[in-house]
């Protein structure tokens, strides 16, 4: 008998290994279903929040489920698969467990499906009720888990499971029913998400709410009798109400998020510098700066750190889903006319070339600039006034004549690069008319080139991108001249309310009202604001510095504690009343007198040339120049540093390396200029 014995049990032993060998080859031969699930795109501020989310392309609010609460799931896996951490994905003792009940209550207690088997189901959107499909899930569950970790498993249902309508996932869910992240759960919210994924629709709490408080009781109890929740956390919790309606998912930023989903791959997150804070505030003050405006006036804002270059708030338009005000229009980056706001860079250009001095006189008197005769904004003119009281006044003679001496073309040089794009009207060369406004420019470019200014000459590229943001290559115009202008700006008088002497900051006002501007800096922050209309009508009645510069105003004392002063002036800053200016610099004078390109008789500097990076080796910058009549002055970034001198040749006292603006004047006040870069 027992030769027979060990026959019959080598026998079951194969048949046992071979049924297993089989069984290992048709779990191993399973077809299981793409296992990467699409979720939306998301766009962070500065801290990590979310500022704005995307479905995926079907329209369903699927997202990346992030932190989540691990009380919540220790109770989802408590309640839903107490063995999860311990089966191969079927359970072999909930399947005992579920058919003896059957067979004992003759019908269907508890289910056996584990979490790994709804994966399966969720991922091919498989049927629920049927023999053959649970099989199938089965195997799919058993073959998941030879492909995937436990913590990946899980990762797939917490994006998968269905919350009601198009809401997919934990992280969707929690957004929608409460309005939050979920990191933290309160114990009502917690078994409400375990509850809802069993019957998504027939349990909505915004269409079915005592049902959905019905089967979030059912978990509370569960909870409570397994011990895995304090009993009187549970009936604390069932007297939390439940959501009576779906919140709207977080859209800030909404104009910038939408370009940058735009240019974004599905489902990237992307990282912004936005500071949402400001942003919120921005975008209530967008609000209520349009509430009474009449004909579908609209306002866009931006402010930035000018230090790093990071946008820190941007609002493109006061409500992105009125469409009587043309909301989806991004209108800080729309090209329109910026009116006065150019001028402080004329006055720096002039400053840096020696062609002025904020006490320098000029004349506000009529005058033609061929066929043009400009005017002053009030149509009055004040004579003499010195170049301080000209930008203080925003007066538009002596704007224009300091751009004839300078010529248009430099003006849209230094915008260029700063960063900006300006565009003109026609394919012309610009003409003079640009330094009044004559040109288009975004609200996004004027406050980067309004951020060289705040910088003392030095470009920064803007971003509100996490790292997008970079120094420029090159400087716009000496520290020197910067300063002199922000100077100027800082003591214009603020609108009503405003704190004096708070920023820097100049307005602009477009030909017929169109646009209404405002645009200023302090230690650390550059900001500008528009109003008008979208398309472009006049607004009557519309100033930059009664609708904008209040907004402005406003926008700074958001940065409360981050408040920065203006710097102090460059050592090289000429702090002098006009009486003791070097004599050329004491009145401008016009093209056809002394400030043309080219003069007869005119200095020129003959060394070194243009644009050149030259050598110092510590010793100083060797000039040298023919023409012109003795006495020379020699001004550095337009600050004097030799005064009086007779020779053509000689040495300046300049060893730091960098930028440096050259000009020489001769006696009779004609010049000469040159950029070059210092090296050591």
């Amino acid at each position: 008998m027992r030769p027979r014995l060990f026959f019959a049990a080598a026998l079951g032993l194969a048949l046992t290994a071979g049924g297993r060998d089989a069984f290992d080859d048709w779990i191993a031969a399973t077809d299981l279903p793409p296992l990467t699930v699409a979720v939306g795109t998301e766009v962070l501020a500065r801290d990590g929040s979310l500022l704005r989310a995307f479905p995926v392309a079907d329209g369903r609010w699927r997202l990346a489920p992030g932190p989540v609460d691990s009380a919540y799931l220790q109770e989802l896996v408590a309640y839903e698969d107490g063995r999860f951490w311990q089966h191969a994905g079927v359970d072999p003792w909930a399947v005992l467990r579920a058919g003896a009940q059957v067979l004992w209550h003759q019908k269907v207690v508890s289910g056996a499906s584990t979490l790994t088997m709804q994966v399966a189901r969720l991922l091919e959107d498989g049927p629920t009720g049927t023999l053959a499909g649970k099989a199938r899930q089965a195997r799919v569950a058993l073959a998941l888990e030879r492909r995937l970790s436990k913590e990946q498993v899980l990762d797939l249902y917490l994006r998968l499971a269905p919350y009601g309508g198009n809401l997919e996932g934990v992280r969707a869910a929690s957004l929608s029913w409460f309005g939050k992240e979920p990191r933290r759960l309160t114990p009502a919210q917690a078994a409400l998400l375990i509850a809802l994924p069993q019957s998504p629709e027939s349990r909505r709490p915004d269409r079915h709410p005592q049902a959905a408080k019905a089967a979030r009781d059912r978990v509370l109890d569960r909870l409570a009798a397994a011990g895995v929740l304090a009993k009187d956390s549970a009936a604390a919790a069932k007297a939390e109400p439940i959501p009576n309606a779906r919140r709207a998912f977080p859209a800030l930023a909404p104009h910038l998020t939408a370009r940058l989903f735009a240019g974004a791959p599905q489902g990237a997150r992307i990282e912004t510098t936005i500071d949402p804070q400001l942003q919120r505030a921005a975008e209530k003050l967008a609000r209520r700066a349009v509430r009474g405006q009449v004909g579908q006036v609209s306002v866009a804002m931006l402010m930035a750190d000018h230090q790093s270059g990071e946008i820190l708030a941007e609002v493109g338009g006061a409500e992105w889903t009125d469409s009587a005000r043309a909301g989806f229009v991004d209108l800080t980056q729309a090209p329109r006319s910026p009116g006065s706001t150019l001028k402080p860079f004329i006055y720096a250009l002039a400053f840096d070339d020696g062609l002025a001095h904020p006490e320098t006189l000029i004349e506000d008197r009529p005058v033609a600039f061929g066929p043009w005769r400009p005017q002053n904004f009030d149509r009055e003119f004040r004579g003499t006034v010195t170049i301080r009281q000209a930008l203080t006044l925003s007066l538009n003679i002596p704007v224009v004549s300091l751009t004839e001496a300078l010529g248009p073309e430099r003006l849209l040089a230094t915008l260029r690069r700063a960063g900006a794009t300006p565009t003109l009207p026609t394919s012309a060369p610009p003409g003079l008319a640009i330094s009044l406004g004559g040109l288009g420019i975004s609200l996004e470019d004027l406050v980067q080139a309004y951020a060289a200014l705040a910088r003392l000459g030095q470009p920064v590229q803007l971003s509100a991108e996490a790292g997008g943001a970079h120094p420029l290559d090159g400087q716009l115009f000496g520290a020197v001249a910067a300063w002199q202008v922000s100077e100027i700006l800082s003591r214009i008088a603020p609108p009503p309310g405003g704190t004096p002497n708070r920023i820097a900051y100049k307005t602009g006002t477009s030909y017929g009202h169109r646009d209404a501007l405002a645009l200023g800096f302090d230690g650390r922050h550059v900001a500008g604001v528009w109003m008008g209309r979208a398309d472009g009508t006049p607004v009557p009645g519309a100033f930059g510095g009664e609708l904008a510069a209040p907004i402005l105003f406003e926008m700074f004392d958001w940065v409360g504690p981050e408040r920065a002063p203006l710097p102090p002036p460059p050592p090289a800053t000429l702090l002098l009343p006009n009486a003791r200016l070097p004599q050329p610099l004491q009145r401008f004078r016009p093209r056809d007198a002394a400030f043309a390109e080219v003069v007869a008789g005119a200095p020129e500097v003959t060394f070194p040339p243009d644009g050149a990076e030259v050598e110092t080796a510590g010793q100083g910058l060797v000039v040298k120049l023919r023409g012109g009549q003795p006495p020379f002055t020699w001004l550095v970034n337009g600050a004097p540093l030799i005064v009086g001198s007779r020779t053509r040749e000689t040495v300046l006292n300049l060893t730091n390396p960098g930028y440096v603006s050259l000009t020489v004047l001769d006696a009779q006040g004609r010049a000469a200029h040159r950029q070059v870069i210092l090296r050591r």
